[in-house]
């Protein structure tokens, strides 16, 4: 993947920096575009693209969007919901707007403190006669519970849906993470372990979906040229397919990168009283989208923050605050149910700088700065 050459010595550190191919290779990639001049509407970029994202996922049906949002709202329009949602706060408002924008109310569970991702046993506690789905959400490439959410879901009938926007490509005991549950949302932004610059993929089960979802992305016209339901517009175009088709070749390299990062900080700082890293359990393909430290005791996560900004390096506080807790939705929802788990690590919580060209001293000066906010050193 393509790498800046040039002295990023005074150049600000972010939490996270999209990869890119070679030029020439996506050049190659759209000079066709310039023949066919099919610019969107499900071109040959994008039916190609659709069937390497199928291959790599093990998915069984996949439909693609311009993006991950549209994608959930789709999913929840789609599967004909009515009711109660039961979520996670400890998530990008994302999930939680999109729910509400669906005319549909969340009901907000616990976290659990290991990987942060939905407690199952807090799922059972909020159930109602209104609910009709569970959302969970894989945390930084954490996959929820997704046995014991199933074994739920079975017993009172519901649907079963996951924001998988952190989770491209991550397997459990050989389970790939788009086979889970009834259908499940992946993030392409620019942001992400793969990317397609914007983009987002619903990954499902029923076959007998695909029509309707397609139908729901393309202004709800059906396979008879037919407007069938209220749709939108969220059709990804063949240039965004061409970024996508570009990064698949280069993505596994591209992890192997992020483990490198990764495993360097766990080095420096994992021996650390007071600093809690999410290691993935031996079982886990894991993807290694981002590097989020839970500091408590010695350390301080406002002080760790302050401290790297000074040193124009960009950590961030992901996430923070809850969804459950922005203006917007507590305007519409008023003081929902409180989560005691999710509001102690939204407080703690700090991802640190992470890409898979995030050079290794980089990450030492970093390690140095955290160690240095001790208290009583």
């Amino acid at each position: 993947m393509q790498t800046d050459s040039t002295d990023n010595s005074n150049k600000p550190i972010l939490v996270t920096r999209s990869s890119l191919p070679p030029i020439e290779e996506y050049f190659d990639e759209i000079r066709s575009i310039w023949d066919t001049h099919h610019l969107t509407n499900m071109g040959p970029k994008h039916r190609a693209f659709e069937r390497e994202l199928t291959e790599y996922l093990r998915a069984e049906n996949i439909t693609l969007y311009t993006n991950g949002h549209l994608a959930l709202e789709n999913m929840m329009s789609a599967y004909g919901l009515q009711g109660e949602v039961i979520t996670t706060p400890f998530t990008f408002v994302s999930t939680t707007n999109a729910i509400i924008r669906s005319g549909l109310k969340p009901v907000f569970c616990d976290i659990k403190e290991d990987d942060y991702t939905i407690d199952p046993k807090d799922i059972e506690r909020k159930l109602s006669p209104k609910t009709c789905a569970i959302l969970g959400v894989h945390v930084y490439g954490n996959l929820c519970d997704w046995r014991s959410i199933d074994k739920i879901a079975q017993n009172h009938r519901l649907k079963v849906f996951y924001d998988a926007a952190h989770a491209f490509g991550v397997e459990e005991g050989g389970v790939g993470v788009a086979g889970l549950g009834d259908c499940s949302m992946f993030s392409l932004h620019a942001t992400k372990v793969f990317h397609s610059v914007e983009g987002g993929i619903l990954c499902y089960k029923d076959g007998a979906m695909k029509p309707i979802l397609d139908s729901y992305k393309n202004f709800g016209i059906d396979t008879c040229g037919e407007y069938a339901v209220l749709g939108g517009n969220a059709k990804m175009s063949e240039f965004h397919a061409a970024m996508g088709l570009c990064n698949l070749r280069h993505l596994d390299d591209e992890i192997a990168k992020r483990k490198r990062v990764f495993e360097r900080y766990l080095e420096l700082l994992s021996d650390e009283n007071g600093i809690r890293f999410c290691v993935p359990a031996n079982n886990v393909r894991h993807n290694y989208a981002y590097l989020p430290i839970l500091f408590d005791g010695a350390y301080d996560r406002d002080i760790v923050f302050d401290a790297l900004k000074e040193a124009n390096i960009f950590a961030r506080k992901y996430f923070y605050p809850l969804a459950s807790k922005t203006p917007a939705v507590k305007a519409i929802l008023g003081n929902v149910n409180k989560t005691p788990v999710a509001a102690e690590v939204a407080r703690k919580i700090l991802c640190l700088p992470m890409y898979a060209d995030l050079s290794l001293s980089v990450v030492d000066e970093i390690a140095k700065i955290v160690l240095k906010t001790k208290k009583n050193r």
